[in-house]
């Protein structure tokens, strides 16, 4: 699972990084408050780690414009401000949980678990988009009723396309989830792949549902 963690206090960034990512998850950073909120904006996180007080934007005014956004991503709210005001107002913005420094970092990767088990459960067996079945246990699809072949790898691309349906994502994004490497510029591994899928699933098809995104990806919807 993907974390964002945006907080100026470069001790505190460098441990959560560290922390996070030998337990499991893949992190990005950020230091100030208006990079992280176009970050937040333009790339699928599972859960975003943010410190009140940062530079240009606060992280009250994050939230509020990821809420205003109609983005829900779990967000656990960090701050030196432990006044019973100031856990409210975060709540009240769209917080799922306040954490007040200085904090245990056993504390916050359970409370970030918690936030993660609330928001899956557990994954999905059946997903669809439009006329478009996929069975995850089984690595089956169907479109119209009729069953699709698809290589494992061509089957988990379109999974995460299909689970991330109407959201942009990059080719970073998806060299990273898929491929677990490092985005290329200079291959065409992702091209090609995608190029597979569109023909088995969409050019028999009128209605299409794998869409590309000039400049910034490819969206299921």
């Amino acid at each position: 699972m993907r974390l964002l963690v945006i907080e100026d206090e470069d001790r505190t960034a460098r441990l959560l990084h560290r922390g996070l990512k030998e337990a499991g998850f893949v992190v990005d950073t950020c230091s100030d408050g208006l990079d992280g909120l176009h970050q937040a904006i333009s790339t699928p996180y599972d859960a975003i780690i943010l410190d009140v007080r940062l530079p240009t934007l606060d992280g009250w005014m994050i939230l509020a414009g990821l809420r205003e956004r109609d983005q829900h991503t779990p967000a656990l709210m960090l701050s030196a401000m432990e006044a019973v005001q100031h856990r409210v107002r975060g709540l009240s913005l769209g917080a799922d949980d306040y954490l007040v420094k200085p904090f245990s970092f056993d504390e916050l990767l359970a409370r970030i678990r918690c936030l993660l088990r609330r928001r899956h459960p557990a994954e999905e067996q059946s997903l669809s988009i439009r006329d478009m079945t996929l069975d995850s246990k089984r690595l089956t699809v169907s479109r119209g009723g009729i069953p699709i072949h698809l290589s494992v790898k061509e089957f988990h691309l379109l999974e995460l396309l299909v689970r991330h349906q109407n959201e942009v994502l990059s080719r970073s994004f998806i060299s990273e989830e898929i491929w677990d490497m490092n985005f290329d510029s200079d291959s065409n591994v992702i091209e090609v792949n995608i190029r597979r899928l569109r023909k088995k699933i969409d050019d028999d098809h009128e209605s299409k549902i794998i869409h590309t995104v000039r400049g910034r990806g490819y969206v299921a919807r």
